[in-house]
């Protein structure tokens, strides 16, 4: 979870440079699988789920 880790920090209102796209995905991407790992989230609702975590790590990372 390295990636969520690099997005956090980055976006955290320093001075860094800006969170790439790429980014965002990553770490978006990792929460839903996680979820679905630990069995929080069936794979039949990934798009649904997907499209809210990634708003909700870009909104972080960007205010």
């Amino acid at each position: 979870m390295a990636d969520a880790e690099n997005v956090a920090a980055a976006g955290s209102g320093s001075a860094g440079k800006p969170v790439s796209e790429e980014a965002i995905l990553k770490v978006a991407k990792e929460v839903v699988v996680k979820f679905i790992e630990v069995g929080r989230l069936s794979p039949t609702n990934f798009t649904e789920t997907f499209q809210d975590v990634y708003r909700a790590v870009r909104d972080a990372v960007r205010s």
